[in-house]
């Protein structure tokens, strides 16, 4: 079913290889921003599943905190060396990057970047991915539907990933946002929106200690925060910790993307008011795939009509559905969260 889907994203442009390339004889490359975020911990297995099923050598690497550009650097130029046929790529940093990228690619590698777009985004050969802006308006409807004409009062507190503004982090940001209702200005900007309900912004690395030392620097603003947005959901953990240790759980709703499993249970448990499903494992094993037809045929992959990558999917989690807005419940989500 796999190469059917690839298949079907991808278009014929045939670069006059001289001959097939054995797949035993093919390494390809898997660059994560890290190894311990769940999310590229399951990207890493579908990788790793995928290269086995087709006699592929994997090779791994990761940088050492989310935005080290150095180590992702380093990864790519290994590949090279080594004769990769293609890296997979989720980069730290979308735009410092490209230089690297078009090393490869100059030698010959196929380079898809993984959920995270480059910037520009036609650097890579191919990207697929969520649509990070999709993902954040459908939590940001959700949380306007939730709040009904209260949404008008609103106190956001917006969680961010970084100072950079790299792709993934300003799509999300500004997906929220305008699902939301608020004017974002320039949607490739992050922090130049002047609606009055934004209490701030702050960064939290992705992690869930950086979410909770956010959310801390957030209530010293504005106590009365009731909306709170996340990069992702470790971080929306990090923030449910701060606003219970000040005693304000209640009062506030979090939203946030995913759709790991440790994330969908904690929507189960109200921790989390919503958050938007990503797959991981379908990125990295399609990346795979495409990796093999791109060294055995030339062939490259297509873009989502529409659009400039690859959409891979996404799907609003919530035990409180609106209408207007669709969604699936925890449970059904718990039968296709990862990590």
């Amino acid at each position: 079913m796999l190469r059917r889907i690839l298949l079907s994203a991808t278009a014929v442009a045939t670069l006059g290889f001289a001959g097939q390339v054995s797949a035993q004889d093919m390494i390809v490359g898997l660059i994560t921003k890290t190894d311990t975020n769940p999310f590229f911990v399951k990207m890493k297995e579908g990788a790793e599943a995928q290269a086995e099923e087709l006699g592929m050598e994997l090779r791994s690497y990761a940088g050492r905190y989310d935005g080290d550009n150095e180590t992702q650097v380093e990864a790519i130029e290994s590949l090279i060396a080594a004769g990769a046929k293609g890296i997979l790529l989720t980069p730290s940093d979308s735009a410092a990057i490209v230089p690297t990228v078009q090393k490869a690619r100059d030698a010959g590698l196929l380079v898809i970047a993984l959920d995270t777009q480059l910037e520009p985004s036609d650097a890579a050969d191919a990207t697929f991915a969520t649509d990070n802006f999709r993902a954040g308006e459908l939590i940001g409807q959700w949380a306007a539907a939730t709040l009904g004409d209260e949404a008008e009062n609103a106190k956001i507190a917006l969680l961010d990933l970084s100072e950079a503004g790299i792709s993934v982090d300003v799509q999300r940001n500004q997906g929220f946002l305008t699902g939301f209702g608020i004017d974002v200005a320039d949607p490739t900007r992050m922090r130049d929106e002047n609606d009055p309900r934004i209490v701030g912004n702050d960064i939290t690395q992705g992690a869930e200690e950086g979410g909770r030392t956010a959310m801390e620097n957030l209530l010293q603003r504005d106590q009365g925060i009731n909306v709170v947005y996340t990069i992702n959901e470790p971080a929306a953990a990090g923030a449910y910790e701060a606003l219970n240790a000040f005693g304000f759980a209640d009062q506030a709703l979090i939203v946030s993307i995913d759709g790991g499993c440790p994330g969908v249970m904690n929507v189960k448990e109200g921790i989390i008011g919503a958050t938007s499903m990503q797959f991981p494992l379908l990125m990295a094993s399609m990346g795979i795939e495409a990796i093999k037809t791109y060294a055995e045929t030339g062939e490259k992959p297509a873009n989502t009509e529409g659009l400039d990558f690859f959409n891979t999917g996404v799907e609003l989690v919530t035990d409180a559905p609106v209408d207007g807005v669709p969604s699936i419940t925890s449970d059904e989500a718990l039968e296709k969260c990862w990590g």
